[in-house]
């Protein structure tokens, strides 16, 4: 390398610009060159304004993140791929000649293509904008989500993100196409996703809405959407048996069944008599008596010692599924893909139109075709004697 260089001083004079372009090219290639002033000199002098122009007009704020272990090079090929510089070499130049290597910290950064390379690289030297976790499970409903978003050191108005999700607009539904199942005033119960991950702690209410709309789509998507649609059946109410599934079952292997049985008291106009969508009516009147900053200290799902004779306000009547008959009117919780599976297909050739948690430690049920087999699971699991 040494060499080159020397022969580079000793021919630029005479063939100055072809050697100049032949050492860019050459730096390019293998950037370490850079260390070389001379070749950092013509480097930049090649660039020339390419160094303080901004890559483009938007001022609208990115946010860039630059993932444990990256290499300079590799935030470079980041940069340029999300539209913030023009070429990747440009950031690698300022990175080498300015000695950066080693002090881009892992983390997020707001960026602009506003800002010229310089000032990018600049802000990247700076400490990295705060995250914060949020870590959701399947079968939570969106006022727990609330409640656990109220918990964490978000800048967020926790209650317009609340409402967003009650009342998402039409701008918002149009932008995923599996709401287009969501019918019209319903809220997004059911497809807030689940799951572990980062949010900038000045997120937007809308922003987060869409993360979690997001992971639903990563996590579900529109396969069992247009499963449910080639087996003409309503998405919505896939759904929403679902999300009582998702209540219901805790081993996986008895999901198909639960769905069974509550399929088969649908088929046969049995009321669904379904726990889950009572305590969800009452915690929502319950909810409604608090104070929004102390929904925190609720305790959701909590059994009820009668839930067949629980009365519910006229606009959550249908969730009081021992006095009424057919499917309740939308989802009580976020499913599992595992749930919607089983609401899709649901094991209704047992014929079982009834089950009880065997309260062994198993986690299991016990399932039974007639009302006479429910009362023997009864006596024999201590319900009665």
């Amino acid at each position: 390398m040494v060499a080159l260089v020397l022969l580079w001083l000793l021919t630029t004079i005479a063939i100055g610009p072809a050697v100049n372009w032949l050492v860019f090219s050459m730096a390019e290639s293998n950037p370490s060159l850079l260390h070389v002033s001379p070749v950092a000199q013509i480097v930049r002098n090649q660039l020339g304004s390419e160094l303080t122009d901004p890559a483009g007009t938007d001022p609208t704020v990115v946010h860039f993140t630059v993932p444990l272990g990256a290499t300079a090079a590799d935030v470079a090929h980041s940069l340029a791929a999300q539209g913030l510089v023009k070429d990747p070499f440009l950031v690698t130049y300022l990175v080498i000649t300015e000695g950066l290597s080693g002090s881009i910290e892992a983390g997020a950064y707001e960026l602009s293509s506003t800002m010229t390379p310089q000032a990018i690289v600049d802000r990247l030297q700076q400490a990295p904008v705060k995250t914060v976790t949020v870590q959701l499970r399947e079968g939570l409903r969106i006022e727990q989500i609330t409640a656990y978003l109220e918990t964490l050191p978000l800048k967020m108005d926790v209650h317009a993100f609340y409402d967003l999700a009650m009342h998402p607009p039409a701008s918002l539904i149009a932008d995923y196409p599996f709401l287009s199942t969501l019918p019209p005033g319903h809220s997004l119960e059911g497809f807030l996703g689940a799951g572990t991950f980062d949010v900038y702690e000045d997120v937007t209410p809308e922003q987060m809405v869409r993360d979690l709309l997001d992971q639903w789509q990563t996590d579900i998507g529109m396969g069992p959407v247009q499963a449910a649609e080639q087996a003409g059946k309503n998405f919505y109410q896939v759904l929403s048996l679902a999300s009582l599934v998702e209540q219901e079952a805790r081993v996986g292997s008895e999901r198909p069944l639960i769905a069974g049985v509550y399929a088969n008291r649908l088929s046969k106009g049995m009321p669904m008599d379904a726990d889950p969508t009572v305590i969800y009516g009452w915690d929502t009147v319950q909810l409604r008596k608090l104070p929004f900053d102390k929904w925190r200290d609720y305790s959701f799902w909590d059994p009820l010692a009668s839930p067949g004779s629980v009365r519910l306000p006229s606009d959550l009547a249908g969730y009081q599924t021992y006095q009424r008959t057919g499917i309740f009117p939308g989802p009580i919780c976020t499913p599992s893909l595992a749930s919607i599976q089983a609401a899709l297909k649901p094991d209704t050739g047992t014929g079982y139109l009834y089950f009880l948690a065997k309260n062994d430690g198993s986690y299991t049920h016990a399932f039974a075709r007639t009302y006479a087999e429910q009362l023997a699971n009864m006596r024999k699991y201590g319900y009665i004697s």
